[in-house]
Protein backbone atom coordinates (compact mmCIF):
# COMPACT_ATOMS: atom_id res chain seq x y z
CA UNK A 1 0.00 0.00 0.00
CA UNK A 2 1.18 3.50 -0.87
CA UNK A 3 0.51 5.22 2.45
CA UNK A 4 1.43 8.67 1.14
CA UNK A 5 -1.08 8.32 -1.71
CA UNK A 6 -3.77 7.20 0.74
CA UNK A 7 -3.00 10.14 3.04
CA UNK A 8 -3.18 12.57 0.10
CA UNK A 9 -6.54 11.20 -0.97
CA UNK A 10 -7.87 11.43 2.59
CA UNK A 11 -6.63 15.02 2.82
CA UNK A 12 -8.45 15.75 -0.45
CA UNK A 13 -11.69 14.62 1.17
CA UNK A 14 -12.22 11.34 -0.68
CA UNK A 15 -14.80 9.38 1.31
CA UNK A 16 -13.67 5.98 0.02
CA UNK A 17 -10.08 6.73 1.01
CA UNK A 18 -11.25 7.84 4.46
CA UNK A 19 -13.21 4.61 4.90
CA UNK A 20 -10.16 2.62 3.86
CA UNK A 21 -7.97 4.58 6.27
CA UNK A 22 -10.31 3.84 9.19
CA UNK A 23 -10.30 0.16 8.27
CA UNK A 24 -6.51 0.31 8.31
CA UNK A 25 -6.25 1.91 11.78
CA UNK A 26 -8.77 -0.57 13.19
CA UNK A 27 -6.74 -3.56 12.02
CA UNK A 28 -4.73 -5.47 14.59
CA UNK A 29 -2.11 -6.77 12.16
CA UNK A 30 1.42 -5.51 12.84
CA UNK A 31 2.04 -4.45 9.23
CA UNK A 32 -1.28 -2.59 9.13
CA UNK A 33 -0.45 -0.82 12.39
CA UNK A 34 2.82 0.43 10.87
CA UNK A 35 1.02 1.59 7.71
CA UNK A 36 -1.66 3.32 9.79
CA UNK A 37 1.03 5.22 11.70
CA UNK A 38 2.54 6.37 8.39
CA UNK A 39 -0.85 7.57 7.11
CA UNK A 40 -1.57 9.49 10.31
CA UNK A 41 1.88 11.11 10.21
CA UNK A 42 1.37 12.22 6.60
CA UNK A 43 -1.95 13.99 7.22
CA UNK A 44 -2.12 17.80 7.53
CA UNK A 45 -1.48 18.98 11.08
CA UNK A 46 -3.27 22.32 10.77
CA UNK A 47 -6.82 20.95 10.60
CA UNK A 48 -9.00 20.80 13.68
CA UNK A 49 -12.59 19.65 13.95
CA UNK A 50 -14.91 20.15 16.87
CA UNK A 51 -15.04 16.75 18.55
CA UNK A 52 -18.34 16.04 20.26
CA UNK A 53 -18.75 12.88 22.29
CA UNK A 54 -22.29 11.69 22.82
CA UNK A 55 -23.37 9.04 25.27
CA UNK A 56 -26.53 7.74 26.88
CA UNK A 57 -28.44 4.65 27.87
CA UNK A 58 -29.83 2.26 25.22
CA UNK A 59 -33.08 3.52 23.71
CA UNK A 60 -32.58 7.17 24.64
CA UNK A 61 -32.52 8.17 20.97
CA UNK A 62 -28.83 8.80 20.31
CA UNK A 63 -28.95 7.84 16.64
CA UNK A 64 -32.12 9.82 15.98
CA UNK A 65 -30.64 12.83 17.76
CA UNK A 66 -27.41 12.58 15.77
CA UNK A 67 -29.25 12.42 12.47
CA UNK A 68 -31.44 15.45 13.23
CA UNK A 69 -28.55 17.39 14.77
CA UNK A 70 -26.21 16.40 11.93
CA UNK A 71 -28.73 17.51 9.31
CA UNK A 72 -28.97 20.89 11.05
CA UNK A 73 -25.18 21.26 10.91
CA UNK A 74 -25.05 20.21 7.25
CA UNK A 75 -27.70 22.83 6.42
CA UNK A 76 -25.38 25.35 8.12
CA UNK A 77 -22.68 24.44 5.53
CA UNK A 78 -20.63 22.33 7.92
CA UNK A 79 -19.10 18.95 7.05
CA UNK A 80 -20.07 16.33 9.62
CA UNK A 81 -18.46 12.96 10.37
CA UNK A 82 -20.21 10.42 12.61
CA UNK A 83 -18.22 7.66 14.28
CA UNK A 84 -20.76 5.26 15.78
CA UNK A 85 -19.59 2.43 18.03
CA UNK A 86 -21.72 -0.71 18.22
CA UNK A 87 -21.38 -3.29 21.00
CA UNK A 88 -19.74 -6.55 19.99
CA UNK A 89 -21.15 -9.89 21.04
CA UNK A 90 -19.28 -11.47 23.94
CA UNK A 91 -20.11 -14.86 22.42
CA UNK A 92 -19.54 -14.51 18.68
CA UNK A 93 -17.61 -11.22 18.50
CA UNK A 94 -20.00 -9.87 15.86
CA UNK A 95 -21.79 -6.52 15.68
CA UNK A 96 -24.92 -5.40 13.83
CA UNK A 97 -23.40 -2.06 12.65
CA UNK A 98 -26.85 -0.74 11.72
CA UNK A 99 -26.39 2.97 12.41
CA UNK A 100 -26.51 3.92 8.73
CA UNK A 101 -29.94 2.31 8.56
CA UNK A 102 -31.10 4.51 11.42
CA UNK A 103 -29.55 7.65 9.87
CA UNK A 104 -30.84 7.21 6.33
CA UNK A 105 -31.24 10.95 5.61
CA UNK A 106 -27.83 11.91 6.94
CA UNK A 107 -26.12 9.01 5.21
CA UNK A 108 -27.26 10.37 1.83
CA UNK A 109 -25.76 13.81 2.42
CA UNK A 110 -22.53 14.49 0.45
CA UNK A 111 -21.27 16.67 3.33
CA UNK A 112 -21.72 13.87 5.88
CA UNK A 113 -19.77 10.69 6.56
CA UNK A 114 -21.01 7.88 8.82
CA UNK A 115 -18.78 5.05 9.96
CA UNK A 116 -20.06 2.34 12.34
CA UNK A 117 -17.36 0.35 14.13
CA UNK A 118 -17.50 -2.63 16.51
CA UNK A 119 -16.40 -2.10 20.11
CA UNK A 120 -14.62 -5.48 19.98
CA UNK A 121 -15.29 -5.93 23.72
CA UNK A 122 -13.23 -2.79 24.44
CA UNK A 123 -14.58 -1.22 27.63
CA UNK A 124 -15.54 2.41 28.02
CA UNK A 125 -18.21 2.72 25.34
CA UNK A 126 -15.86 3.33 22.39
CA UNK A 127 -13.65 1.24 20.14
CA UNK A 128 -9.94 1.06 20.84
CA UNK A 129 -9.00 2.95 17.66
CA UNK A 130 -11.79 5.54 17.67
CA UNK A 131 -9.30 8.28 18.57
CA UNK A 132 -7.24 7.54 15.46
CA UNK A 133 -10.41 7.49 13.35
CA UNK A 134 -11.17 10.98 14.69
CA UNK A 135 -7.71 12.13 13.55
CA UNK A 136 -8.41 10.77 10.06
CA UNK A 137 -11.71 12.65 9.89
CA UNK A 138 -9.94 15.84 10.92
CA UNK A 139 -7.32 15.26 8.25
CA UNK A 140 -10.13 14.83 5.72
CA UNK A 141 -11.36 18.35 6.50
CA UNK A 142 -14.54 17.66 8.46
CA UNK A 143 -15.72 20.52 10.66
CA UNK A 144 -17.54 18.47 13.31
CA UNK A 145 -16.90 14.89 14.41
CA UNK A 146 -19.69 13.24 16.40
CA UNK A 147 -18.63 10.21 18.43
CA UNK A 148 -21.59 8.05 19.41
CA UNK A 149 -20.81 5.52 22.12
CA UNK A 150 -22.54 2.24 22.78
CA UNK A 151 -25.42 2.38 25.24
CA UNK A 152 -23.61 2.95 28.52
CA UNK A 153 -24.11 3.15 32.26
CA UNK A 154 -22.54 5.24 35.01
CA UNK A 155 -18.87 4.38 34.52
CA UNK A 156 -18.21 4.36 30.75
CA UNK A 157 -16.54 7.75 30.31
CA UNK A 158 -13.64 7.05 27.94
CA UNK A 159 -15.24 9.14 25.19
CA UNK A 160 -14.63 12.24 27.33
CA UNK A 161 -10.89 11.62 26.80
CA UNK A 162 -11.17 12.13 23.04
CA UNK A 163 -13.81 14.87 22.76
CA UNK A 164 -13.87 18.63 23.17
CA UNK A 165 -17.48 18.47 24.36
CA UNK A 166 -19.19 15.59 26.10
CA UNK A 167 -22.98 15.41 25.78
CA UNK A 168 -25.06 13.05 27.91
CA UNK A 169 -28.49 12.16 26.56
CA UNK A 170 -31.15 11.12 29.05
CA UNK A 171 -34.76 10.03 28.65
CA UNK A 172 -37.68 11.58 30.52
CA UNK A 173 -38.61 9.92 33.81
CA UNK A 174 -35.39 7.91 33.75
CA UNK A 175 -34.93 8.00 37.53
CA UNK A 176 -35.54 9.92 40.72
CA UNK A 177 -33.64 12.90 42.09
CA UNK A 178 -31.01 10.64 43.67
CA UNK A 179 -30.10 9.26 40.24
CA UNK A 180 -29.00 12.73 39.17
CA UNK A 181 -26.69 13.19 42.14
CA UNK A 182 -24.72 10.02 41.40
CA UNK A 183 -21.11 10.48 40.42
CA UNK A 184 -19.39 8.96 37.42
CA UNK A 185 -20.62 9.92 33.99
CA UNK A 186 -22.55 12.90 35.42
CA UNK A 187 -19.30 14.56 36.47
CA UNK A 188 -17.84 14.24 32.98
CA UNK A 189 -20.75 15.75 31.04
CA UNK A 190 -20.56 19.30 29.71
CA UNK A 191 -24.24 19.32 28.81
CA UNK A 192 -27.11 17.01 29.75
CA UNK A 193 -29.79 16.84 27.08
CA UNK A 194 -33.20 15.44 28.03
CA UNK A 195 -34.34 13.94 24.74
CA UNK A 196 -37.91 13.09 23.65
CA UNK A 197 -39.25 16.33 25.14
CA UNK A 198 -42.37 16.23 22.96
CA UNK A 199 -45.95 14.99 23.04
CA UNK A 200 -47.09 13.18 26.18
CA UNK A 201 -43.50 12.97 27.46
CA UNK A 202 -42.93 16.73 27.60
CA UNK A 203 -44.21 17.20 31.20
CA UNK A 204 -42.00 14.32 32.36
CA UNK A 205 -39.06 15.80 30.43
CA UNK A 206 -39.62 19.15 32.16
CA UNK A 207 -39.50 17.51 35.59
CA UNK A 208 -36.44 15.43 34.67
CA UNK A 209 -34.61 18.49 33.36
CA UNK A 210 -35.34 20.38 36.59
CA UNK A 211 -34.11 17.43 38.67
CA UNK A 212 -30.82 17.21 36.81
CA UNK A 213 -30.33 20.98 36.71
CA UNK A 214 -30.58 20.94 40.49
CA UNK A 215 -28.22 17.97 40.73
CA UNK A 216 -25.61 19.73 38.59
CA UNK A 217 -25.53 22.63 41.04
CA UNK A 218 -24.44 20.18 43.76
CA UNK A 219 -21.39 19.01 41.81
CA UNK A 220 -18.01 20.54 42.48
CA UNK A 221 -17.21 23.43 40.14
CA UNK A 222 -14.75 22.50 37.38
CA UNK A 223 -12.14 25.04 36.27
CA UNK A 224 -12.90 24.47 32.57
CA UNK A 225 -16.53 25.58 32.94
CA UNK A 226 -17.83 29.17 32.74
CA UNK A 227 -20.85 30.28 34.72
CA UNK A 228 -23.93 28.30 33.83
CA UNK A 229 -22.09 25.13 32.78
CA UNK A 230 -22.54 22.23 32.87
CA UNK A 231 -26.22 22.65 32.16
CA UNK A 232 -29.31 20.55 31.52
CA UNK A 233 -31.57 21.26 28.55
CA UNK A 234 -34.63 19.72 26.90
CA UNK A 235 -34.45 18.72 23.24
CA UNK A 236 -36.55 16.74 20.81
CA UNK A 237 -34.92 14.89 17.95
CA UNK A 238 -38.40 14.34 16.53
CA UNK A 239 -39.58 17.97 16.38
CA UNK A 240 -36.07 19.56 16.41
CA UNK A 241 -37.09 21.65 19.43
CA UNK A 242 -34.10 22.92 21.43
CA UNK A 243 -31.43 21.76 18.95
CA UNK A 244 -30.51 25.26 17.74
CA UNK A 245 -30.26 26.50 21.32
CA UNK A 246 -28.10 23.52 22.30
CA UNK A 247 -25.75 24.12 19.35
CA UNK A 248 -25.48 27.81 20.27
CA UNK A 249 -24.54 26.88 23.84
CA UNK A 250 -21.96 24.36 22.59
CA UNK A 251 -20.31 27.02 20.45
CA UNK A 252 -20.30 29.51 23.32
CA UNK A 253 -18.69 26.97 25.66
CA UNK A 254 -15.98 26.09 23.12
CA UNK A 255 -15.18 29.74 22.43
CA UNK A 256 -14.88 30.46 26.16
CA UNK A 257 -12.53 27.51 26.62
CA UNK A 258 -10.40 28.60 23.67
CA UNK A 259 -10.09 32.09 25.08
CA UNK A 260 -9.28 30.84 28.58
CA UNK A 261 -6.65 28.35 27.33
CA UNK A 262 -8.52 25.21 28.41
CA UNK A 263 -9.18 23.94 24.89
CA UNK A 264 -5.55 23.37 23.89
CA UNK A 265 -4.61 22.22 27.40
CA UNK A 266 -7.33 19.57 27.38
CA UNK A 267 -6.23 18.26 23.98
CA UNK A 268 -2.64 18.03 25.22
CA UNK A 269 -3.77 16.08 28.30
CA UNK A 270 -5.84 13.78 26.11
CA UNK A 271 -2.84 13.08 23.84
CA UNK A 272 -0.77 12.09 26.87
CA UNK A 273 -3.61 9.90 28.16
CA UNK A 274 -3.79 7.97 24.88
CA UNK A 275 -0.01 7.60 24.77
CA UNK A 276 -0.17 5.91 28.16
CA UNK A 277 -3.11 3.74 27.04
CA UNK A 278 -1.19 2.60 23.93
CA UNK A 279 1.80 1.65 26.10
CA UNK A 280 -0.46 -0.39 28.41
CA UNK A 281 -2.10 -2.08 25.43
CA UNK A 282 1.29 -2.94 23.95
CA UNK A 283 2.40 -4.49 27.24
CA UNK A 284 -0.78 -6.55 27.43
CA UNK A 285 -0.20 -7.76 23.87
CA UNK A 286 2.97 -9.46 25.12
CA UNK A 287 0.68 -11.97 26.83
CA UNK A 288 -0.43 -13.10 23.37
CA UNK A 289 3.02 -14.34 22.30
CA UNK A 290 3.61 -18.08 22.11
CA UNK A 291 6.06 -18.23 25.01
CA UNK A 292 3.84 -16.12 27.27
CA UNK A 293 0.78 -18.25 26.49
CA UNK A 294 2.71 -21.41 27.38
CA UNK A 295 3.75 -19.97 30.74
CA UNK A 296 0.18 -18.81 31.35
CA UNK A 297 -1.20 -22.27 30.58
CA UNK A 298 1.31 -23.92 32.90
CA UNK A 299 0.68 -21.55 35.79
CA UNK A 300 -3.07 -21.64 35.18
CA UNK A 301 -3.10 -25.42 35.39
CA UNK A 302 -1.28 -25.30 38.75
CA UNK A 303 -3.75 -22.71 40.05
CA UNK A 304 -6.72 -24.81 38.89
CA UNK A 305 -5.36 -27.85 40.75
CA UNK A 306 -4.83 -25.84 43.92
CA UNK A 307 -1.05 -26.23 43.88
CA UNK A 308 -0.41 -22.51 43.49
CA UNK A 309 -2.15 -19.43 44.84
CA UNK A 310 -3.48 -17.06 42.10
CA UNK A 311 -1.52 -14.11 43.50
CA UNK A 312 1.71 -16.12 43.63
CA UNK A 313 1.14 -17.39 40.10
CA UNK A 314 0.56 -13.84 38.87
CA UNK A 315 3.83 -12.76 40.51
CA UNK A 316 5.69 -15.57 38.72
CA UNK A 317 4.11 -14.55 35.42
CA UNK A 318 5.22 -10.96 35.91
CA UNK A 319 8.74 -12.12 36.75
CA UNK A 320 8.80 -14.10 33.49
CA UNK A 321 7.64 -11.05 31.54
CA UNK A 322 10.26 -8.85 33.24
CA UNK A 323 12.99 -11.27 32.22
CA UNK A 324 11.70 -11.37 28.65
CA UNK A 325 11.24 -7.60 28.39
CA UNK A 326 14.62 -6.80 29.90
CA UNK A 327 13.59 -4.63 32.81
CA UNK A 328 15.87 -1.65 33.31
CA UNK A 329 17.19 -1.59 29.76
CA UNK A 330 14.64 0.91 28.47
CA UNK A 331 16.09 4.41 28.24
CA UNK A 332 13.56 7.25 28.55
CA UNK A 333 13.58 9.71 25.68
CA UNK A 334 14.94 13.13 26.47
CA UNK A 335 12.27 15.79 27.01
CA UNK A 336 14.62 18.59 25.99
CA UNK A 337 13.70 20.48 22.79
Amino acid sequence: MNTQDLADRIAAGERRALARGITLVESGRADHRAQAADVLAALPRDRQALRIGLSGTPGVGKSTFIETFGMMLVEADLRVAVLAVDPSSARSGGSILGDKTRMDRLSREPAAFIRPSPSQTHLGGVARRTREAVALCEGAGFDVVLIETVGVGQSETVVAQMADLFLLLLAPAGGDELQGVKRGIMEMADMILINKADGDLKPAATRTCADYAGALRLLRKRPQDPDGFPKAMMVSALTEAGLAEAWSDMQALVEWRRGAGFFDRTRADQAQYWFEQDVRAALLSKLETGAAKEVMRSLGAQVAKGRLDPAAAAAQMLDALDADFGQGRVDPASDSP
